[in-house]
């Protein structure tokens, strides 16, 4: 079985609930030709770039599944026939894609679980990550003496020191 990526188009006039029925009915679609839905993720309402089916905007529906090689025809003509959907495409996807694809939202609540943890070990205040492209610099007082003074000055001065 073979990883593949759904993005769907929706009609505009849907509102949450048909988005709703329609997106089962669609997994119900992937189911029965021999697949499985991994991922789903609703994009929501936006404005396409040009008309599609006299539509500006469409709702969209990014779907990550699996699904039999020989299926995936009749799933594109089901999707063609499926009067919700305005357009669609679906691509093929390598294991790596699919584990970077899945894994996305993972990251997101690992941070978060590391920012509590760095509160709990390091007080009230969370544990920051310097850049090393950027080290901190520490001036000794007489460095930002020289800094202020001004370069007239010093040129004045071992001039009247060398004509004494």
């Amino acid at each position: 079985m073979r990883s593949y990526q759904s993005v769907l188009i929706l009609r505009p006039d849907l509102d949450e609930a048909q988005v709703d029925e329609s997106l089962e009915k669609i997994t119900d679609l992937i189911k029965s030709h021999g697949g499985a839905c991994l991922k789903v993720d609703k994009w929501g309402k936006k404005r396409l770039a040009y008309k599609v089916k006299k539509n500006r905007f469409g709702y969209y529906l990014n779907i990550y599944h699996t699904c039999e090689n020989e299926q995936l025809s009749s799933l594109e003509a089901k999707y063609k026939l499926y009067d919700v959907i305005i357009k669609f495409m679906v691509l093929r996807l390598d294991d790596k894609e699919l584990e970077r694809a899945i894994k996305e939202d993972e990251p997101e609540e690992s941070a978060a679980e590391g920012e509590t943890s760095a509160k709990v070990e390091g007080g009230d205040k969370p544990k920051t990550d310097e850049s090393p492209a950027e080290p901190k610099k520490e001036e000794s007082p007489a460095e930002a003496k020289k800094e202020e003074s001004p370069v007239v000055s010093e040129k004045t001065e071992p001039e009247k020191t060398e004509n004494s």
